[in-house]
C-alpha cells in the first residue's frame, strides 16, 4: 500500500506556519487482555490473538506456586515471577506497581533450577519452544541465589502503531524503558514484514527472545528467519554475517548496545538493508547524550564557527552539530504501550542540536482502541 501525501508532507515540509492536518484514525486489531489461542472481541468489533504459552512456565514452579497462579483471577496480566533464595515468591502483573506474595514461606530453588536448565553467558535461558525468559542472578561465587521469570506473549495488534512506516523501506529504531514492550512489537514486525511484505528477514538473536528458546523459532516470528548467538559480545558480528552470508532485505536486532553494534548498524545500513533495532533509553536525547550509541542517530561533534558565521546564527563560535546521516530515518520512543512519539531521525537531532523543540508525531490508541496519529506535534522530551 502506497503512503498517503498526508503522511510525507510532515517529513518533507515540516514549516511550523502549515496547519496540521485532522488526527487520523485506521482499522486495526486491537490489543486485549487475553492469554490464550482465542481471539478477544473488543469494543468497535477489533480483536486480537495473544499466545502466552503460560502453562509451559508454570511447569517449572513448585507445585503451590503453580496452583496458586493458575487460580489466580489476573493471570492474563502475569508479567513476572521473582524466585530469590531465602525470600518469599513473588508474582508482578502488569499496571500494578507492587507484587504479590505467592507462599509464606521461604523458597528453595532447586527444582526451578532443574527445570530450566543451563544459562547462557547473559545469564538468561528459556523454555523450548516458548518465548518465556529465565534470567538468573548468581552470588561471587557463581551460585545461582535468584530468578526472574519473565512472561513471554505473542500479540498481533502492536504493529498497526507503525504499519505506514514500514512502506517507506527505511530503517527504524524504537526507544524505550525494559517492559514497555520493545522486543514484542520486533517480534509482530519480523512476521509482518515476511508474511505480508514478502521481504527476506533475517532476526539477530541473542537470547533467543524474540524467536524463542530452541533450534525452531517459535510460530510468532511467521517466514522471519532467525540467527542465535553463541554469546552476546558476538553479537556485531553475527550481524555483518547475516548480511554477507544470507542475502536480507531487513534485518531484526534487539537491544543494541555497544559501540560494535552501533557501528554494525551502520556498515549494514550503508548497503541498502533495513533495520529494525532496539535500544534503551527513554529519549532522543538519551541516544544523542551517550558516546557509545550516538552514531545511531548521525552522531555529534563540535565545530567552531567565524566571527561572521556567529553573529549571523546569534550563537557561540562553538556549537554541535550532527556528524553524518542518522544510521536509522525514524527513531521511535515507546513512552507506554499505547503511546508512542515518532521522529524522523535527522531533522529532531538538528533542532534539538539548536536548542529547538522539533514536531513530531504522537502515536496512541483511544478508549476504542483505535490508534490515532496526531501530526505536528511540538516534542515534549527534554533538550540537551
Amino acid at each position: 500500500m502506497t503512503p498517503s501525501p498526508a503522511r510525507i508532507l510532515i517529513f518533507l515540509l515540516p514549516t511550523p506556519s502549515l496547519i496540521p492536518p485532522p488526527p487520523v484514525r485506521r482499522p486495526h486489531r486491537a490489543l486485549a487482555g487475553t492469554a490464550r489461542c482465542a481471539p478477544e472481541a473488543v469494543a468497535g468489533g477489533g480483536f486480537v490473538v495473544i499466545e502466552d504459552d503460560l502453562s509451559e512456565l508454570l511447569q517449572i514452579l513448585p507445585r503451590d506456586l503453580r496452583d496458586n497462579l493458575q487460580n489466580e483471577p489476573r493471570r492474563d496480566q502475569l508479567l513476572e515471577v521473582i524466585l530469590d533464595l531465602g525470600r518469599r515468591p513473588e508474582a508482578r502483573f502488569l499496571g500494578n506497581s507492587g507484587g504479590q506474595y505467592l507462599r509464606d514461606n521461604e523458597l528453595e530453588l532447586e527444582e526451578a533450577q532443574r527445570a530450566v536448565g543451563e544459562f547462557g553467558g547473559d545469564n538468561r535461558a528459556g523454555i523450548e519452544g516458548t518465548l518465556h525468559r529465565i534470567s538468573a542472578i548468581r552470588s561471587r561465587k557463581g551460585m545461582v541465589v535468584g530468578l526472574t521469570c519473565r512472561v513471554g506473549r505473542a500479540v498481533n495488534g502492536h504493529v498497526d502503531m507503525v504499519r505506514d512506516l514500514l512502506n517507506y523501506k527505511e530503517s527504524i529504531l524504537f526507544l524505550g524503558r525494559p517492559g514497555v514492550g520493545k522486543t514484542t512489537v520486533m517480534r509482530e514486525i519480523a512476521r509482518v514484514l515476511a508474511d505480508e511484505f514478502q521481504k527476506r528477514v533475517v532476526i539477530v538473536d541473542t537470547s533467543n527472545e524474540i524467536g524463542g528458546d530452541g533450534d525452531i523459532p517459535h510460530a510468532a516470528i511467521g517466514g522471519a528467519r532467525r540467527m542465535q548467538v553463541p554469546e552476546p559480545s558476538m553479537q556485531h558480528r553475527v550481524m555483518i554475517e547475516a548480511v554477507e552470508n544470507h542475502m536480507p532485505e531487513v534485518v531484526i536486532v534487539d537491544e543494541i548496545g555497544t559501540e560494535a553494534e552501533a557501528q554494525a548498524c551502520r556498515s549494514i545500513a550503508e548497503r541498502g538493508v533495513m533495520l529494525i533495532g532496539t535500544a534503551h533509553g527513554e529519549r532522543l536525547a538519551n541516544i544523542i547524550k551517550n558516546p557509545v550509541l550516538s552514531d545511531l542517530v548521525g552522531g555529534v561533534e563540535t565545530v567552531t564557527l567565524g566571527d561572521e558565521e556567529a553573529r549571523a546564527r546569534r550563537t557561540q563560535k562553538s556549537i554541535l552539530e550532527r556528524k553524518a546521516p542518522p544510521t536509522f530515518p525514524f527513531l521511535i520512543e515507546m513512552r507506554e504501550r499505547h503511546y508512542w512519539v515518532t521522529h524522523r531521525t535527522e531533522r529532531s537531532v538538528d533542532m534539538l542540536l539548536h536548542g529547538k523543540k522539533p514536531l513530531v508525531e504522537v502515536r496512541k490508541r483511544d478508549n476504542e482502541f483505535e490508534v490515532v496519529i496526531e501530526r505536528w506535534a511540538t516534542y515534549d522530551g527534554d533538550g540537551l
